[in-house]
Protein backbone atom coordinates (compact mmCIF):
# COMPACT_ATOMS: atom_id res chain seq x y z
CA UNK A 1 0.00 0.00 0.00
CA UNK A 2 1.31 3.44 -0.96
CA UNK A 3 2.40 5.62 1.95
CA UNK A 4 1.15 9.19 2.44
CA UNK A 5 2.80 12.02 4.37
CA UNK A 6 -0.57 13.38 5.47
CA UNK A 7 -3.99 11.73 5.35
CA UNK A 8 -7.10 13.88 4.98
CA UNK A 9 -10.26 12.28 6.37
CA UNK A 10 -13.19 13.49 4.28
CA UNK A 11 -16.37 14.45 6.13
CA UNK A 12 -18.12 15.70 2.98
CA UNK A 13 -16.82 19.25 2.53
CA UNK A 14 -16.89 20.70 -0.97
CA UNK A 15 -13.36 21.92 -0.23
CA UNK A 16 -11.77 18.65 0.90
CA UNK A 17 -9.87 18.09 -2.34
CA UNK A 18 -8.34 21.56 -1.99
CA UNK A 19 -6.65 20.55 1.27
CA UNK A 20 -4.73 17.81 -0.52
CA UNK A 21 -3.96 20.14 -3.42
CA UNK A 22 -2.50 22.87 -1.22
CA UNK A 23 -0.24 20.37 0.53
CA UNK A 24 0.91 18.84 -2.75
CA UNK A 25 1.72 22.32 -4.01
CA UNK A 26 4.12 22.53 -1.06
CA UNK A 27 5.77 19.25 -2.06
CA UNK A 28 3.99 17.21 0.62
CA UNK A 29 2.09 14.13 -0.57
CA UNK A 30 -1.43 14.13 0.88
CA UNK A 31 -4.13 11.57 0.24
CA UNK A 32 -7.87 11.68 0.96
CA UNK A 33 -9.72 8.82 2.64
CA UNK A 34 -13.37 8.47 3.78
CA UNK A 35 -14.07 9.66 7.32
CA UNK A 36 -15.02 6.10 8.37
CA UNK A 37 -11.80 4.47 7.16
CA UNK A 38 -10.47 1.79 9.50
CA UNK A 39 -7.62 2.44 11.90
CA UNK A 40 -5.76 -0.43 10.30
CA UNK A 41 -5.78 1.21 6.87
CA UNK A 42 -4.62 4.50 8.38
CA UNK A 43 -1.72 2.72 10.07
CA UNK A 44 -0.79 0.95 6.82
CA UNK A 45 -0.40 4.32 5.11
CA UNK A 46 2.12 5.32 7.81
CA UNK A 47 1.16 9.02 7.78
CA UNK A 48 3.05 11.70 9.68
CA UNK A 49 -0.16 13.61 10.38
CA UNK A 50 -3.94 13.69 9.94
CA UNK A 51 -6.36 16.40 8.83
CA UNK A 52 -10.09 16.23 9.58
CA UNK A 53 -12.00 18.07 6.84
CA UNK A 54 -15.09 20.22 7.01
CA UNK A 55 -18.53 18.81 6.26
CA UNK A 56 -22.25 19.58 6.01
CA UNK A 57 -23.36 17.87 9.23
CA UNK A 58 -23.44 19.00 12.87
CA UNK A 59 -21.67 16.93 15.51
CA UNK A 60 -24.73 17.07 17.79
CA UNK A 61 -27.18 15.93 15.07
CA UNK A 62 -28.52 12.41 14.50
CA UNK A 63 -26.85 12.26 11.09
CA UNK A 64 -23.43 13.37 12.36
CA UNK A 65 -20.32 11.78 10.88
CA UNK A 66 -17.75 10.30 13.25
CA UNK A 67 -14.36 8.77 12.55
CA UNK A 68 -12.92 5.99 14.67
CA UNK A 69 -12.13 7.49 18.10
CA UNK A 70 -8.82 5.70 17.91
CA UNK A 71 -7.45 8.33 15.53
CA UNK A 72 -6.88 10.54 18.56
CA UNK A 73 -4.75 7.81 20.16
CA UNK A 74 -2.35 7.27 17.25
CA UNK A 75 0.18 9.77 18.61
CA UNK A 76 -0.04 11.74 15.35
CA UNK A 77 -0.44 15.51 14.86
CA UNK A 78 -4.06 16.31 13.94
CA UNK A 79 -5.56 19.41 12.34
CA UNK A 80 -9.35 19.81 12.47
CA UNK A 81 -10.96 22.19 9.96
CA UNK A 82 -14.51 23.54 10.48
CA UNK A 83 -16.52 20.33 11.09
CA UNK A 84 -13.21 18.68 11.95
CA UNK A 85 -12.66 21.35 14.59
CA UNK A 86 -16.08 20.77 16.09
CA UNK A 87 -15.57 17.01 16.03
CA UNK A 88 -12.32 17.42 17.95
CA UNK A 89 -13.97 19.74 20.46
CA UNK A 90 -16.89 17.33 20.89
CA UNK A 91 -14.56 14.35 21.33
CA UNK A 92 -12.65 16.06 24.11
CA UNK A 93 -15.77 17.16 26.01
CA UNK A 94 -16.46 20.71 24.80
CA UNK A 95 -19.93 21.91 23.85
CA UNK A 96 -20.81 22.55 20.19
CA UNK A 97 -24.06 24.39 19.45
CA UNK A 98 -25.78 26.41 16.69
CA UNK A 99 -24.15 29.81 16.29
CA UNK A 100 -26.11 32.98 16.94
CA UNK A 101 -25.93 33.57 13.22
CA UNK A 102 -24.43 31.73 10.27
CA UNK A 103 -21.03 32.90 9.16
CA UNK A 104 -20.13 32.69 5.48
CA UNK A 105 -17.42 34.67 3.75
CA UNK A 106 -14.46 36.75 4.83
CA UNK A 107 -13.56 37.37 8.47
CA UNK A 108 -10.55 38.72 10.35
CA UNK A 109 -8.74 36.71 13.01
CA UNK A 110 -6.35 37.98 15.69
CA UNK A 111 -3.64 35.56 16.79
CA UNK A 112 -3.34 35.70 20.58
CA UNK A 113 -0.77 33.01 21.37
CA UNK A 114 2.28 31.55 19.64
CA UNK A 115 1.67 28.36 17.64
CA UNK A 116 3.47 26.24 15.09
CA UNK A 117 0.52 26.87 12.74
CA UNK A 118 1.19 30.61 12.53
CA UNK A 119 4.97 30.63 12.61
CA UNK A 120 6.35 33.61 10.63
CA UNK A 121 2.81 34.79 9.79
CA UNK A 122 1.08 38.11 10.62
CA UNK A 123 -0.87 38.37 13.88
CA UNK A 124 -3.93 39.67 12.03
CA UNK A 125 -5.16 38.07 8.80
CA UNK A 126 -8.19 37.53 6.58
CA UNK A 127 -9.76 34.07 6.49
CA UNK A 128 -12.80 32.41 4.89
CA UNK A 129 -15.64 31.16 7.08
CA UNK A 130 -18.38 28.72 6.10
CA UNK A 131 -20.27 27.41 9.15
CA UNK A 132 -23.45 27.63 11.21
CA UNK A 133 -22.20 25.98 14.45
CA UNK A 134 -19.63 27.12 16.96
CA UNK A 135 -17.54 25.76 19.83
CA UNK A 136 -18.92 27.19 23.10
CA UNK A 137 -16.01 26.38 25.40
CA UNK A 138 -12.46 25.06 25.19
CA UNK A 139 -11.95 21.33 25.59
CA UNK A 140 -9.70 20.32 28.47
CA UNK A 141 -5.99 20.60 27.72
CA UNK A 142 -6.43 23.11 24.87
CA UNK A 143 -5.81 26.84 24.75
CA UNK A 144 -7.15 29.58 22.50
CA UNK A 145 -4.73 30.55 19.74
CA UNK A 146 -6.80 33.05 17.72
CA UNK A 147 -10.09 34.89 18.03
CA UNK A 148 -12.49 36.48 15.56
CA UNK A 149 -15.37 38.91 15.98
CA UNK A 150 -17.87 36.07 16.35
CA UNK A 151 -15.77 33.45 18.09
CA UNK A 152 -13.46 33.56 21.12
CA UNK A 153 -12.18 30.13 20.02
CA UNK A 154 -11.68 30.61 16.30
CA UNK A 155 -8.43 28.66 16.58
CA UNK A 156 -7.39 26.48 19.50
CA UNK A 157 -4.78 23.82 20.07
CA UNK A 158 -2.71 21.62 22.29
CA UNK A 159 0.93 22.23 21.35
CA UNK A 160 2.13 19.28 23.43
CA UNK A 161 0.04 16.70 21.55
CA UNK A 162 0.16 18.78 18.33
CA UNK A 163 -3.64 18.89 18.06
CA UNK A 164 -4.96 22.00 16.29
CA UNK A 165 -8.43 23.20 15.31
CA UNK A 166 -9.52 25.94 12.88
CA UNK A 167 -13.04 27.31 12.49
CA UNK A 168 -12.16 28.72 9.05
CA UNK A 169 -11.04 27.06 5.80
CA UNK A 170 -7.31 27.56 5.14
CA UNK A 171 -7.51 25.56 1.91
CA UNK A 172 -9.52 28.14 -0.08
CA UNK A 173 -7.82 31.03 -1.85
CA UNK A 174 -9.83 33.59 0.11
CA UNK A 175 -7.94 32.69 3.30
CA UNK A 176 -5.04 35.11 3.01
CA UNK A 177 -2.30 32.88 4.48
CA UNK A 178 -4.16 29.58 4.35
CA UNK A 179 -1.57 27.68 2.31
CA UNK A 180 1.12 28.89 4.73
CA UNK A 181 -0.88 27.55 7.68
CA UNK A 182 -1.16 24.14 6.02
CA UNK A 183 2.54 24.23 5.14
CA UNK A 184 3.41 25.06 8.75
CA UNK A 185 1.29 22.15 10.00
CA UNK A 186 3.09 19.79 7.62
CA UNK A 187 6.56 21.16 8.30
CA UNK A 188 6.62 22.04 11.99
CA UNK A 189 3.96 19.74 13.46
CA UNK A 190 4.37 16.68 11.20
CA UNK A 191 8.05 17.05 10.22
CA UNK A 192 7.27 16.50 6.53
CA UNK A 193 9.88 17.24 3.87
CA UNK A 194 8.90 19.02 0.65
CA UNK A 195 10.12 16.34 -1.75
CA UNK A 196 6.99 15.18 -3.58
CA UNK A 197 6.65 16.17 -7.27
CA UNK A 198 5.47 14.75 -10.58
CA UNK A 199 8.83 13.10 -11.19
CA UNK A 200 8.58 11.11 -7.98
CA UNK A 201 4.91 10.41 -8.70
CA UNK A 202 5.78 9.00 -12.16
CA UNK A 203 8.45 6.69 -10.71
CA UNK A 204 6.13 5.49 -7.94
CA UNK A 205 3.27 4.79 -10.35
CA UNK A 206 5.53 3.01 -12.84
CA UNK A 207 6.82 0.73 -10.08
CA UNK A 208 3.28 0.13 -8.82
CA UNK A 209 2.11 -0.81 -12.34
CA UNK A 210 5.03 -3.19 -12.84
CA UNK A 211 4.37 -4.95 -9.53
CA UNK A 212 0.63 -5.26 -10.13
CA UNK A 213 0.70 -6.35 -13.77
CA UNK A 214 3.68 -8.70 -13.70
CA UNK A 215 3.92 -10.41 -17.10
CA UNK A 216 0.27 -9.85 -18.04
CA UNK A 217 -0.93 -7.27 -20.56
CA UNK A 218 -2.97 -4.09 -20.14
CA UNK A 219 -5.60 -2.77 -22.51
CA UNK A 220 -5.33 1.02 -22.33
CA UNK A 221 -8.48 2.90 -23.35
CA UNK A 222 -7.73 6.27 -24.96
CA UNK A 223 -9.92 9.09 -26.22
CA UNK A 224 -7.26 11.50 -27.47
CA UNK A 225 -7.69 13.72 -24.43
CA UNK A 226 -4.82 14.60 -22.12
CA UNK A 227 -5.82 12.16 -19.33
CA UNK A 228 -5.85 8.96 -21.37
CA UNK A 229 -2.84 10.09 -23.42
CA UNK A 230 -0.81 10.56 -20.24
CA UNK A 231 -1.92 7.12 -18.99
CA UNK A 232 -0.82 5.55 -22.28
CA UNK A 233 2.57 7.28 -22.08
CA UNK A 234 3.00 6.23 -18.44
CA UNK A 235 2.16 2.60 -19.26
CA UNK A 236 4.47 2.64 -22.27
CA UNK A 237 7.33 3.85 -20.06
CA UNK A 238 6.57 1.28 -17.35
CA UNK A 239 5.72 -1.94 -19.21
CA UNK A 240 6.36 -1.14 -22.90
CA UNK A 241 5.25 -4.07 -25.09
CA UNK A 242 2.66 -5.24 -22.55
CA UNK A 243 0.28 -2.38 -23.47
CA UNK A 244 -2.53 -2.67 -26.01
CA UNK A 245 -3.81 0.85 -26.77
CA UNK A 246 -7.41 1.01 -28.02
CA UNK A 247 -9.46 3.94 -29.31
CA UNK A 248 -13.22 3.59 -29.77
CA UNK A 249 -15.11 5.88 -32.14
CA UNK A 250 -18.47 6.01 -30.39
CA UNK A 251 -20.08 8.37 -32.88
CA UNK A 252 -20.14 11.10 -30.23
CA UNK A 253 -16.87 12.77 -31.17
CA UNK A 254 -16.23 16.26 -32.46
CA UNK A 255 -15.58 16.91 -36.14
CA UNK A 256 -12.27 15.37 -37.25
CA UNK A 257 -11.60 13.90 -33.79
CA UNK A 258 -10.97 10.32 -34.95
CA UNK A 259 -8.40 11.40 -37.52
CA UNK A 260 -6.65 13.69 -35.02
CA UNK A 261 -6.41 10.95 -32.40
CA UNK A 262 -5.04 8.39 -34.85
CA UNK A 263 -2.42 10.84 -36.15
CA UNK A 264 -1.38 11.91 -32.64
CA UNK A 265 -0.73 8.39 -31.35
CA UNK A 266 1.05 7.22 -34.48
CA UNK A 267 3.15 10.28 -35.35
CA UNK A 268 3.38 12.35 -32.16
CA UNK A 269 3.49 9.70 -29.43
CA UNK A 270 4.83 6.80 -31.51
CA UNK A 271 2.36 4.38 -29.95
CA UNK A 272 0.56 1.68 -31.96
CA UNK A 273 -3.19 2.25 -31.84
CA UNK A 274 -6.13 -0.08 -32.44
CA UNK A 275 -9.09 1.94 -33.69
CA UNK A 276 -12.63 0.51 -33.40
CA UNK A 277 -15.70 1.89 -35.19
CA UNK A 278 -18.63 1.49 -32.77
CA UNK A 279 -20.84 4.39 -33.83
CA UNK A 280 -23.84 2.24 -34.66
CA UNK A 281 -24.02 0.38 -31.35
CA UNK A 282 -23.66 3.53 -29.20
CA UNK A 283 -26.27 5.55 -31.11
CA UNK A 284 -28.74 2.67 -31.20
CA UNK A 285 -28.52 2.23 -27.43
CA UNK A 286 -28.94 5.97 -26.82
CA UNK A 287 -32.05 6.20 -28.99
CA UNK A 288 -34.94 7.67 -27.02
CA UNK A 289 -32.80 8.27 -23.89
CA UNK A 290 -33.06 11.77 -22.42
CA UNK A 291 -31.96 11.36 -18.79
CA UNK A 292 -28.29 12.46 -18.36
CA UNK A 293 -27.42 9.82 -15.76
CA UNK A 294 -28.89 7.09 -17.96
CA UNK A 295 -26.88 8.35 -20.93
CA UNK A 296 -23.68 8.17 -18.92
CA UNK A 297 -24.35 4.67 -17.63
CA UNK A 298 -25.24 3.35 -21.10
CA UNK A 299 -22.06 4.83 -22.53
CA UNK A 300 -19.92 3.49 -19.66
CA UNK A 301 -21.34 -0.02 -19.95
CA UNK A 302 -20.97 -0.07 -23.74
CA UNK A 303 -17.34 1.03 -23.58
CA UNK A 304 -16.53 -1.77 -21.14
CA UNK A 305 -18.35 -4.32 -23.30
CA UNK A 306 -16.32 -3.31 -26.36
CA UNK A 307 -13.02 -3.26 -24.47
CA UNK A 308 -13.65 -6.72 -23.03
CA UNK A 309 -14.46 -8.08 -26.50
CA UNK A 310 -11.25 -6.57 -27.86
CA UNK A 311 -9.24 -7.98 -24.93
CA UNK A 312 -10.26 -11.52 -25.94
CA UNK A 313 -8.40 -11.04 -29.22
CA UNK A 314 -5.09 -10.57 -27.39
CA UNK A 315 -3.31 -13.12 -25.24
CA UNK A 316 -2.82 -12.41 -21.51
CA UNK A 317 -4.81 -9.14 -21.37
CA UNK A 318 -6.15 -9.03 -17.81
CA UNK A 319 -6.24 -5.31 -17.05
CA UNK A 320 -8.03 -2.21 -18.32
CA UNK A 321 -6.31 1.15 -17.85
CA UNK A 322 -8.19 4.42 -18.10
CA UNK A 323 -7.64 8.11 -17.37
CA UNK A 324 -9.83 8.51 -14.28
CA UNK A 325 -8.97 11.65 -12.28
CA UNK A 326 -9.67 12.50 -8.67
CA UNK A 327 -12.31 15.03 -9.80
CA UNK A 328 -14.20 12.20 -11.56
CA UNK A 329 -14.22 10.16 -8.36
CA UNK A 330 -15.42 13.08 -6.22
CA UNK A 331 -18.28 14.05 -8.55
CA UNK A 332 -19.31 10.41 -8.87
CA UNK A 333 -19.36 10.21 -5.04
CA UNK A 334 -16.97 7.30 -4.69
CA UNK A 335 -15.07 8.67 -1.66
CA UNK A 336 -15.97 10.24 1.63
CA UNK A 337 -19.36 11.69 2.50
CA UNK A 338 -19.67 13.83 -0.63
CA UNK A 339 -22.90 13.91 -2.63
CA UNK A 340 -23.15 12.55 -6.18
CA UNK A 341 -23.01 15.41 -8.70
CA UNK A 342 -22.94 13.27 -11.83
CA UNK A 343 -21.81 9.75 -12.67
CA UNK A 344 -18.70 9.85 -14.80
CA UNK A 345 -18.85 7.12 -17.43
CA UNK A 346 -15.47 5.76 -16.28
CA UNK A 347 -16.42 5.72 -12.57
CA UNK A 348 -20.08 5.81 -11.61
CA UNK A 349 -21.06 4.61 -15.08
CA UNK A 350 -19.14 1.34 -14.92
CA UNK A 351 -20.98 -2.00 -14.70
CA UNK A 352 -20.93 -3.77 -11.34
CA UNK A 353 -19.19 -6.83 -12.77
CA UNK A 354 -16.20 -6.62 -15.09
CA UNK A 355 -13.90 -9.29 -16.49
CA UNK A 356 -10.90 -6.95 -16.59
CA UNK A 357 -9.21 -5.49 -13.52
CA UNK A 358 -9.01 -1.70 -13.47
CA UNK A 359 -5.77 0.27 -13.44
CA UNK A 360 -6.25 4.00 -12.83
CA UNK A 361 -2.84 5.57 -12.18
CA UNK A 362 -4.18 9.16 -12.21
CA UNK A 363 -7.10 8.68 -9.83
CA UNK A 364 -5.33 10.47 -6.96
CA UNK A 365 -4.36 13.62 -8.88
CA UNK A 366 -5.99 16.61 -10.56
CA UNK A 367 -6.03 17.95 -14.12
CA UNK A 368 -3.22 20.47 -13.68
CA UNK A 369 -1.10 17.75 -12.05
CA UNK A 370 -1.85 15.44 -14.99
CA UNK A 371 -0.56 18.11 -17.36
CA UNK A 372 2.62 18.48 -15.29
CA UNK A 373 3.01 14.69 -15.41
CA UNK A 374 2.55 14.74 -19.19
CA UNK A 375 5.40 17.23 -19.55
CA UNK A 376 7.50 15.08 -17.18
CA UNK A 377 6.87 12.08 -19.48
CA UNK A 378 7.93 14.08 -22.54
CA UNK A 379 4.55 14.61 -24.20
CA UNK A 380 4.08 17.44 -26.69
CA UNK A 381 2.56 20.63 -25.22
CA UNK A 382 -0.14 20.54 -27.92
CA UNK A 383 -1.29 17.23 -26.43
CA UNK A 384 -0.89 18.21 -22.79
CA UNK A 385 -2.68 21.56 -22.97
CA UNK A 386 -5.52 20.53 -25.23
CA UNK A 387 -8.94 21.47 -23.87
CA UNK A 388 -10.65 18.67 -21.89
CA UNK A 389 -13.27 16.60 -23.70
CA UNK A 390 -15.66 14.38 -21.71
CA UNK A 391 -15.66 10.61 -22.19
CA UNK A 392 -19.41 10.55 -23.00
CA UNK A 393 -18.60 13.09 -25.73
CA UNK A 394 -21.29 15.14 -27.41
CA UNK A 395 -24.02 12.97 -25.82
CA UNK A 396 -23.94 15.18 -22.72
CA UNK A 397 -23.85 18.38 -24.78
CA UNK A 398 -27.16 17.58 -26.46
CA UNK A 399 -30.14 18.23 -24.23
CA UNK A 400 -32.53 15.36 -24.75
CA UNK A 401 -32.22 12.50 -27.21
CA UNK A 402 -28.96 11.97 -29.07
CA UNK A 403 -29.37 11.48 -32.82
CA UNK A 404 -27.51 12.13 -36.05
CA UNK A 405 -29.27 15.40 -36.99
CA UNK A 406 -28.50 16.89 -33.54
CA UNK A 407 -24.90 15.68 -33.67
CA UNK A 408 -24.48 17.25 -37.10
CA UNK A 409 -25.72 20.65 -35.90
CA UNK A 410 -23.57 20.55 -32.77
CA UNK A 411 -20.39 19.54 -34.58
CA UNK A 412 -20.70 22.43 -37.05
CA UNK A 413 -21.30 24.97 -34.29
CA UNK A 414 -18.42 23.58 -32.22
CA UNK A 415 -15.96 23.86 -35.14
CA UNK A 416 -16.83 27.54 -35.56
CA UNK A 417 -16.40 28.26 -31.84
CA UNK A 418 -12.94 26.65 -31.69
CA UNK A 419 -11.84 28.32 -34.94
CA UNK A 420 -12.80 31.75 -33.59
CA UNK A 421 -11.11 31.16 -30.24
CA UNK A 422 -7.89 30.02 -31.89
CA UNK A 423 -7.77 32.79 -34.48
CA UNK A 424 -8.34 35.42 -31.77
CA UNK A 425 -5.73 33.94 -29.41
CA UNK A 426 -8.30 33.08 -26.73
CA UNK A 427 -8.12 29.29 -26.99
CA UNK A 428 -4.92 29.06 -24.94
CA UNK A 429 -6.25 31.56 -22.41
CA UNK A 430 -9.20 29.37 -21.46
CA UNK A 431 -9.63 25.98 -19.79
CA UNK A 432 -12.50 24.56 -21.84
CA UNK A 433 -14.82 25.72 -24.60
CA UNK A 434 -17.76 24.02 -26.27
CA UNK A 435 -21.30 24.39 -27.58
CA UNK A 436 -24.44 22.87 -26.10
CA UNK A 437 -27.43 22.08 -28.31
CA UNK A 438 -30.41 23.06 -26.19
CA UNK A 439 -33.10 21.44 -28.35
CA UNK A 440 -35.21 24.50 -27.62
CA UNK A 441 -36.72 26.20 -30.64
CA UNK A 442 -37.34 29.91 -30.88
CA UNK A 443 -38.70 32.34 -33.45
CA UNK A 444 -36.24 34.23 -35.61
CA UNK A 445 -36.16 36.18 -38.84
CA UNK A 446 -33.76 35.70 -41.73
CA UNK A 447 -34.29 38.03 -44.63
CA UNK A 448 -38.04 38.41 -44.92
CA UNK A 449 -38.76 34.93 -43.66
CA UNK A 450 -39.79 33.66 -40.22
CA UNK A 451 -37.67 30.88 -38.75
CA UNK A 452 -38.40 28.51 -35.91
CA UNK A 453 -35.07 26.84 -35.25
CA UNK A 454 -32.75 25.60 -32.55
CA UNK A 455 -30.81 27.57 -29.96
CA UNK A 456 -27.20 26.76 -29.09
CA UNK A 457 -25.38 27.75 -25.92
CA UNK A 458 -21.69 28.67 -25.95
CA UNK A 459 -19.81 27.66 -22.79
CA UNK A 460 -16.23 28.92 -22.19
CA UNK A 461 -14.64 28.68 -18.73
CA UNK A 462 -11.44 29.36 -16.85
CA UNK A 463 -10.22 26.82 -14.28
CA UNK A 464 -7.09 25.12 -12.97
CA UNK A 465 -8.32 21.65 -12.01
CA UNK A 466 -11.99 21.58 -13.01
CA UNK A 467 -13.26 21.47 -9.42
CA UNK A 468 -14.17 25.15 -9.61
CA UNK A 469 -14.55 27.35 -12.68
CA UNK A 470 -15.60 30.83 -13.74
CA UNK A 471 -17.00 31.83 -17.11
CA UNK A 472 -14.46 33.45 -19.43
CA UNK A 473 -14.93 37.17 -19.99
CA UNK A 474 -14.59 37.03 -23.77
CA UNK A 475 -14.61 40.33 -25.67
CA UNK A 476 -18.02 41.33 -27.00
CA UNK A 477 -16.63 41.55 -30.53
CA UNK A 478 -15.45 37.93 -30.32
CA UNK A 479 -18.80 36.75 -28.94
CA UNK A 480 -20.54 38.62 -31.74
CA UNK A 481 -18.33 36.94 -34.38
CA UNK A 482 -19.03 33.51 -32.88
CA UNK A 483 -22.78 34.13 -32.82
CA UNK A 484 -22.90 35.59 -36.33
CA UNK A 485 -20.93 32.75 -37.88
CA UNK A 486 -22.91 29.98 -36.16
CA UNK A 487 -26.27 31.47 -37.17
CA UNK A 488 -25.16 32.21 -40.73
CA UNK A 489 -23.26 28.98 -41.40
CA UNK A 490 -25.25 26.32 -39.53
CA UNK A 491 -28.69 25.69 -41.02
CA UNK A 492 -31.14 24.92 -38.24
CA UNK A 493 -29.72 27.32 -35.61
CA UNK A 494 -31.09 30.83 -35.31
CA UNK A 495 -30.08 31.83 -31.77
CA UNK A 496 -26.83 31.76 -29.73
CA UNK A 497 -26.62 32.38 -25.98
CA UNK A 498 -23.56 32.61 -23.69
CA UNK A 499 -23.43 30.74 -20.37
CA UNK A 500 -22.19 33.10 -17.61
CA UNK A 501 -22.64 30.72 -14.66
CA UNK A 502 -19.71 29.53 -12.57
CA UNK A 503 -18.92 26.22 -10.89
CA UNK A 504 -20.30 25.97 -8.27
CA UNK A 505 -23.28 26.28 -8.36
CA UNK A 506 -23.37 25.06 -11.98
CA UNK A 507 -21.14 22.31 -13.36
CA UNK A 508 -18.91 22.91 -16.37
CA UNK A 509 -20.76 20.46 -18.60
CA UNK A 510 -24.56 20.80 -18.85
CA UNK A 511 -25.25 17.10 -18.19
Amino acid sequence: MKKADILVLDFGSQYTQLIARRLREQGVYAEILPFNVSLEEIKQKQPKGLILSGGPASVYANDAYFCDKGVFELNLPILGICYGMQLMAHHFGANVAPAGHKEYGKATIDIQNDSALFKNLPKKQTVWMSHSDRVENLPQGFEAIAISENSPFCVFGDEKRKFYALQFHPEVQHSEFGKNILKNFAKYACNCDSVWNMGSFAKTQAQKIQEEVGKDKVLCAVSGGVDSSVVAALLASAIKDQVVVVFVDNGLLRSGEKEQVEYMFKHTLGINLISIDAKEIFLSRLKGIVDPEQKRKIIGNTFIEIFEEEAKKHQDVKYLAQGTLYTDIIESSVVGASKTIKSHHNVGGLPEKMNLKLIEPLKEIFKDEVRALGIELGLNKDVVYRHPFPGPGLAIRIMGEVNEPSLKLLRKADVILIEELKSSGWYDKTWQAFCVLLNVQSVGVMGDNRTYDNAVCVRVVNASDGMTATFSHLPYELLENISRRIINEVDGINRVVYDISSKPPATIEWE
